[in-house]
């Protein structure tokens, strides 16, 4: 009679035996993918073409719920497998080979040596040589004021920014220009390498115009807590013939009469009684040769005309305010109102009712790329402003949307040029847009890599290819932006047909992204990017918002700092355009460097993965 442990190690070599054909039979699985005879091999960079492989051997290992075999591995102390996504088969062959060596006969299997991980390589020639001190490189968008100031560019340099971002969606290219001139001479001034990267516009969906509100302007001091004033509101005065800018951060800036800006002395107290009938008093606290200074500790409202006095000597003297623009308009929006979205470009208008509070007319709105409302239909979700408004669709035709607003959370306004999103509609939009080709022009004689914006299929990445070879801009990096539902179902189609490329990267655009996946799949969706890409050996850049409340208003919260941590698992970060970016810059650059020796990418459960064919088209 067999003993109990001889029982037990029995079925321990009956559990080892079929775990062991489960690794053989996914090996064989895994072996076919990467024979794919659909891929074209000789059309991928050759530093791809391993890459494409492991990337197909990897989409085969996601196609199934890996959870039960990774918890068996696991219980070995066996690699579960959720680091295998740059080696693959080399992976599953160390396994198989040491569980043979577990059952005790000699390894039908050899462990395939694995290949330096190219990602490292991949990632240098499409961003450079990263910082000393770190791996992950930072990405800065420049501001408009980076065109005229040299010495904010030098700043950034000097930070640690490793790569400069010009947005296309804004200025012209002249300022583009001296932006990239300021760059290459602060990189030769501090011997210190940055590449300059152009992000395309893209199709520009968003609202039309709203007719404009009144002209009104909110002087507001700063309080703190208890209501006190921590700092007077400031406010510029210069004169109407020939105004100047504020030489500094202004509260509001105001023209008026010439004669009557002369004749201030600082110390002399402006008043005034603001539209609600409010009387108010400002201080002059510093006067120049092209205006001055006042200082408020009270809130103001101001219309152009209104009268502003000053008494010395026994005399009072007055000028008023000159014009300035309206406040753009908005509508007020709440949950079950209706929306019309138009096809024109007449300034939308909020909705009308009657005394008795009935509606007469639903509030209207003109869309950009009227376009589209052949490709939506009754029923399918849309949302405005990145996703602080959504709606449903209740009757689609060539020239309206008929849309019911199902979120507007307390009521909300919706601006002119504000974002449109459809995530569940397949929008026939063109690739390239006539900005997008003159942008490109432009990047290819002046700039080190393009990030292609709204990325949705294959043929979106050959039309972009083919214009590269049009320009001769081998030379030229390519980001794909994958910021849209559609875009993140394709990418291993997407990732596969830019692998014709050298340098070649992917941006976890998340603003829009979020809004098409749905923000509680985001963390999800961009989890599943990172591994998808670590697999194709595909640098990425994490992106949107990284440190937003800091760059703007000075402080972080502390949700962003986990968030900008979380980015060390990418190749590169992303920092957009605010007031305190030398601050951001300086803060994501410790952050980096303290958190590197914390992360090497990532170990996860394998969940099976619901994306597109790659050979879908």
């Amino acid at each position: 009679m067999p003993s109990r442990s001889t029982s037990r190690s029995r079925t321990s070599d009956q559990a080892l035996a079929t775990l062991l054909d489960k690794l053989r039979a996914l090996q064989g699985a895994l072996e076919q993918a990467a024979a794919e005879p659909r891929l074209d091999r000789q059309a991928l960079n050759p530093a791809y073409r391993a890459s494409a492989q492991n990337l197909l051997a990897y989409l085969t290992l996601r196609d199934n719920d890996l959870h039960d075999l990774q918890l068996q591995l696991s219980a070995l102390g066996l690699s579960s497998l959720g680091r295998s996504e740059a080696a693959v088969l080399p992976t599953v062959a160390t396994l198989i080979n040491t569980l043979e060596r577990l059952l005790g006969g000699r390894p039908a299997t050899r462990p395939t040596t694995m290949a330096a991980n190219p990602l490292a390589d991949h990632a240098r020639a499409l961003f450079g040589t990263p910082a000393a001190a770190r791996e992950v490189r930072i990405m800065v968008t420049l501001p408009s004021e980076a065109a005229d100031d040299y010495a904010l560019v030098r700043d950034l340099l000097a930070g640690h920014m490793d790569c400069a971002r010009i947005n296309c969606a804004h200025d012209e290219p002249a300022s583009w220009t001296r932006m990239i001139e300021h760059v290459r001479r602060a990189s030769a001034e501090l011997d210190q390498p940055c590449k300059v990267f152009m992000d395309l516009p893209g199709p520009k969906l968003r609202t039309g115009p709203i007719a404009t509100g009144v002209a009104v302007k909110k002087v507001k001091p700063e309080r703190d807590a208890q209501g006190r004033v921590r700092q007077p509101a400031r406010i510029w005065l210069t004169g109407r013939r020939r105004p100047r800018p504020a030489p500094s951060p202004a509260t509001a800036s105001l023209q008026v009469g010439e004669r009557w800006l002369k004749n201030l002395q600082a110390g002399d107290c402006i008043r005034l009684v603001d539209t609600r009938q409010a009387r108010r008093r400002w201080t002059v606290v510093e006067v120049g040769d092209r205006g001055c200074w006042a200082e408020a500790t009270k809130t103001t409202y101001l219309t152009p005309g209104l009268r502003l006095s000053v008494d010395r000597d026994g005399r009072r003297r007055h000028s008023r305010i000159g014009d300035f623009a309206p406040q753009p308009g908005a509508l007020r929006l709440a949950e079950d109102d209706l929306l019309i979205l138009t096809a024109d470009q007449t300034p939308g208008r909020p909705a009308s009712q009657d005394s008795g509070g009935c509606l007469l007319t639903p509030a209207t709105l003109g869309c950009t790329l009227p376009q589209v409302f052949a490709d939506v239909r009754s029923g399918e979700p849309v949302w405005f402003d990145d996703g602080k408004i959504g709606g449903l669709i209740e009757r689609a035709d060539q020239d309206a949307l008929q849309i019911r607003i199902t979120q507007a959370p307390g009521g909300a306004k919706l601006k002119g040029d504000k974002g449109i999103n459809f995530p569940q509609s397949t929008l026939r939009l063109a690739a390239l847009g006539e900005q997008d080709l003159a942008a490109l022009a432009f990047a290819a004689e002046h700039a080190d890599g393009i990030e292609m914006s709204f990325v949705n299929s294959a043929d979106d990445v050959r039309a972009l290819l083919a214009e590269l070879e049009r320009l001769q801009a081998e030379h030229l990096g390519v980001v794909l932006k994958i910021e849209t539902r559609r875009g993140f179902d394709n990418l291993p189609a997407l990732l596969l047909a830019g692998m014709q490329r050298g340098g070649f990267g992917v941006m976890i655009a998340r603003g829009d992204l979020a809004v098409e996946g749905g923000f509680e799949r985001l963390a999800a969706l961009q989890e599943d990017i990172l591994c998808l890409c670590e697999a194709a050996h595909v640098p990425v850049i994490w992106a949107t918002q990284v440190l937003e409340n800091l760059a703007k208003k000075g402080s972080p919260s502390r949700a962003e700092i986990t968030d900008a941590a979380t980015g060390v698992r990418a190749e590169c970060v992303m920092l957009n355009k605010g007031p305190h970016i030398l601050k951001a810059v300086a803060t994501l650059d410790e952050l980096l460097v303290r958190m590197q020796g914390y992360n090497s990418k990532k170990r996860q459960l394998l969940r099976k993965l619901e994306l597109a064919s790659p050979w879908a088209d």
